[in-house]
């Protein structure tokens, strides 16, 4: 099948002529083509988005026209809930049952409905007399263009993720999904027409770096919103300065899973093999770094090996399977690649670390787990994306903080514990935008996501999601 590039309304071609072969990770085999969009292809975007800005069409329209409008686009995705769920596994790889019909495709339509709802919302509005003979108001108005760069991990989530609070605050949007997996954004392009979202308002191009450079760069785009890699966000960060528009990262992460001893071994074992597997491990808040307390490591780790051993890979579209394959070729390579280098460095495997005998086709790695390595090795350290863990020993909860914390990245943990004044104090000391006690992975609309260090700023979900693509004026009226 091919897709096109949508832009003010209807299916284009792009400029260029240029196209991308779009494959099936399960198999390798190529199940699409999408146009690769070029820069002059951003740039009638983002004119597009900028006439719809500026005329009023969305902008100016009030708050609960726009939550219909959204509420509607929500809609029109859950009708069509099995139909998304279907492309998006066939895209990326993600078990259908499991996660694209019974997590991905769910969890989307509530994020639109909140933001539609969010859309009313007059928190933070308010006026005053703050000089004797003047009134002050605070109006909260859309930033304007936005730019917006989405994952290949979560391509339909971060695609609501992006789009939803961009329309609740009255924005116009140019959102480029990741090269290979553009379908389902797409598809979402006709469903925004359908909804009665005006045209112009979301443009959605599929590309490769060259068109997510010039979405940055471009100096109509008010603001750049990216999921992706801290080495991305940097570049982004970096380009965004010479024209100083906003940006909104949301990166990389290297989730610490921290185990104490009075916890239950079973219940610590599922919730890391399922938050290390989910997705492949290719979430930036995956639990990738236990660390158990040295009374009952042995306990913990034997609890954790045999979990992960019996996590189901295979076929996206078998319903027992709760583990897909890796996005690409190359993303297996360079998961590869990490456990490699730790095994040269004396690490030890003690389930996995290789490719399943019997999934031969596509790109599958089995559910990984390895100790024997040290704080400072690259595998601790960096971001692996796929579903490996390593597993280390603390000996109080002060060293437990430190090595929790001693990574660049700040977007999610969790600590295992019944000591629920140990938990707080933790929840307190970790330097991450998440903390979960006694789990790992879940998240609601109504919370805020976002990380500390370098894992970004700006939040998704939530009202300070929509709050991130407002900006506040204000506005001083003389009494007479």
């Amino acid at each position: 099948m091919q897709y096109k590039l949508w832009i003010d309304g209807q299916w284009v071609d792009s400029a260029g002529g240029g196209k991308m072969r779009i494959e099936n990770p399960a198999t390798g085999e190529q199940i699409a083509e999408a146009q690769d969009a070029t820069r002059a292809d951003v740039d009638s975007a983002v004119q597009a988005a900028k006439r719809a800005f500026y005329d009023g069409r969305w902008s100016r329209l009030t708050p609960g026209e726009r939550s219909k409008a959204i509420w509607r686009f929500a809609e029109l995705l859950e009708k069509n809930s099995e139909e998304f769920a279907r492309v998006e596994s066939e895209n990326t790889g993600k078990p259908y049952k499991f996660l694209s019909l019974a997590s991905d495709v769910p969890f989307t339509v509530d994020n639109l409905k909140f933001f539609a709802a969010a859309a009313r919302d007059t928190h933070g509005s308010h006026a005053g007399e703050f000089m004797a003979g003047y009134t002050s108001m605070y109006r909260r108005e859309p930033v304007g263009v936005i730019g917006q760069i989405t994952p290949w991990n979560y391509p339909l989530n971060m695609a609501g993720w992006k789009i939803g609070p961009a329309l609740a605050a009255g924005c116009t949007i140019v959102l480029k999904p990741a090269p290979g997996t553009p379908l389902t954004t797409l598809m979402l392009a006709e469903l925004t027409k359908e909804a009665g979202i005006p045209d112009g308002v979301v443009n959605i191009l599929s590309g490769g770096n060259d068109a997510g450079q010039a979405i940055a760069e471009h100096p109509d785009v008010r603001m750049v919103c990216i999921t992706g890699s801290v080495g991305t966000g940097k570049k982004v960060m970096r380009t965004a300065a010479d024209t100083l528009k906003r940006v909104h990262l949301e990166l990389g992460g290297k989730a610490p899973f921290i185990v104490f001893d009075d916890s239950d071994p079973e219940l610590v074992a599922a919730k890391a093999s399922f938050a290390a597997t989910a997705n492949t491990g290719q979430d930036c808040t995956a639990a990738t770094r236990i660390y158990v307390e040295k009374g009952r490591a042995k306990d913990m780790r034997e609890a954790v090996v045999e979990a992960m051993k019996n996590v189901k890979v295979g076929s996206p579209f078998d319903d027992s399977v709760v583990m897909g394959p890796l996005i690409s070729g190359g993303q297996r390579e360079r998961v590869m690649g990490f456990v490699e280098r730790a095994k040269s460095q004396g690490a030890k495997v003690l389930t996995g670390g290789g490719v399943p005998k019997e999934l031969d086709k596509g790109y599958f790695y089995s559910p990984t787990v390895i100790a024997g390595v040290e704080q400072d090795w690259e595998i601790v350290q960096q971001e692996v994306f796929g579903p490996v863990i390593t597993i280390q020993e603390f000996e109080n909860e002060s060293q437990a903080l430190h090595l929790g914390n001693d990574v660049l990245y700040g977007l999610a943990a969790s600590v295992f514990t019944k000591d629920v004044g140990r938990a707080m104090r933790l929840t307190g000391q970790l330097e991450f935008g998440t903390v979960w006690i006694n789990d790992h992975l879940p998240i609601t609309s109504e919370t805020p996501h976002g990380g500390f260090k370098q894992s970004g700023f700006g939040k998704d979900l939530s009202a300070e999601a929509v709050g991130d693509y407002q900006i506040t004026k204000h506005v001083m009226i003389a009494h007479g």
